[in-house]
């Protein structure tokens, strides 16, 4: 099994987190938003696979380049 890490490519905040640990996700499922700028951007998965752990916490202020989670593809 290999593991993906998500990266944020903007700086801004966690606004809401849309799926849990253990969720199957699809190739461009939406998993998370983000919030820069009083834009809301959605972070979606790069391939199928199953969320395997949110590194980061709504509210959160983030960085370019922070991975935001981690996806179990298999």
């Amino acid at each position: 099994m290999a593991d993906i890490r998500v990266k944020s490519e903007i700086a801004g905040s966690v606004w809401k987190i849309l799926k849990q640990p253990g969720d199957a996700v699809a190739a461009d499922e939406d998993l998370l938003l983000l919030e820069s700028m009083k834009m809301e951007i959605p972070v979606a998965a790069p391939r199928a696979g199953t969320l395997h752990e949110i590194l980061v916490a709504e509210g959160e202020a983030i960085a370019e380049g922070d991975v935001l989670l981690v996806i179990r593809a298999g």
